[in-house]
């Protein structure tokens, strides 16, 4: 594999590689931020099919501190809105000869069609309901800034877990170092196969039973934009799957609480827990950048 397309295909020791050396390119308090030139001469292209601040902004970032030269494009300001097909869109980007496309597109396995057409790497930054590769590794050294390991965690995921990429890619990722991983929410976004994806993966229906000794929380937006209906309102989502104060107090005394963004506060993650002294969830945007320079520096051509 050329590219990075996912997680399930990487081995543990390859993801290791990858979270060693985004160690690399942390910024440390009060210093300036890391700067490269392993890039320098290169071309790093990203095309954002969907909406997006944090992937598409740090992967920008991350190419310009390795010295790439830097393109980036989005559905409208493309061919895709005058009619022109993907591959042509993209076939068009390949003759000028990136070194890496950094793309993310609403189709679940649009970067693997695509990697199958171009010689050029695809990076995927989220494809549809199935993968968010760089996401899953942010949370990863996040949980490692805190942690000496990911071996024999107890991780609770809980919310919209049936169009949750970043979940996906979070079960693939912690399974392969024996994280016991619980799913709660529910029932209609939860869907009873994603307990299969990978060993040590069950499901609770009930918050606080799930929350029970946790050491990880990772809460999930309600994707709204991916429902035909939403079956709750903000106020019921809230009463029975919403984060709140008084469940920190079920985990474990030094438990981690993360989200991928953007939070909806009030129906996934009160403020009073997103602000509070155990939530790391900016530091999982500041980890973005770099693991996507550790991600973009081991896959550019």
């Amino acid at each position: 594999m050329t590219g990075l397309l996912g997680i399930a295909p990487l081995s543990r020791e390859e993801l290791e590689q990858i979270l060693h050396r985004s160690r690399d390119f942390q910024t440390p308090s009060n210093e300036p931020s890391p700067r490269t030139e392993s890039l320098r001469g290169k071309l790093v292209v990203n095309v954002f099919f969907e909406p997006s601040t944090r992937t598409r902004v740090s992967f920008e970032i991350a190419a310009k501190r390795l010295g790439a030269d830097v393109v980036s494009i989005t559905a409208s300001g493309s061919s895709v809105s005058k009619g022109e097909s993907l591959v042509d869109t993209l076939n068009t980007l390949g003759a000028m000869r990136p070194h890496a496309i950094v793309m993310r597109h609403q189709a679940s396995g649009a970067p693997h069609f695509l990697a199958r057409h171009l010689p050029t790497p695809i990076i995927n930054a989220g494809d549809g309901q199935h993968e968010h590769p760089t996401q899953a590794l942010l949370d990863a050294r996040t949980i490692l800034d805190h942690r000496d390991s990911l071996e024999n965690l107890r991780v609770v995921i809980i919310g919209d877990l049936a169009h949750s990429r970043v979940a996906r890619s979070n079960i693939h990722l912690l399974s392969k170092f024996g994280a016991e991983i619980i799913l709660c929410g529910p029932s209609p976004l939860l869907p009873a196969g994603m307990a299969d994806l990978a060993p040590g993966v069950r499901i609770e229906r009930d918050v606080p039973r799930a929350i029970h000794g946790a050491d990880v929380i990772m809460m999930l937006r309600v994707q709204l934009e991916r429902q035909h209906e939403s079956n709750f309102s903000a106020t019921e989502y809230f009463q029975f799957y919403g984060l709140r104060l008084e469940h920190l107090a079920l985990a474990s005394d030094n438990v981690l609480v993360m989200h991928p963004g953007p939070i909806n506060r009030g129906r996934e993650i009160a403020s009073e827990v997103a602000d509070s002294t155990r939530s790391v969830i900016l530091n999982q945007v500041e980890n973005g950048v770099a693991v996507r320079m550790a991600v973009l520096e081991r896959y550019s051509r």
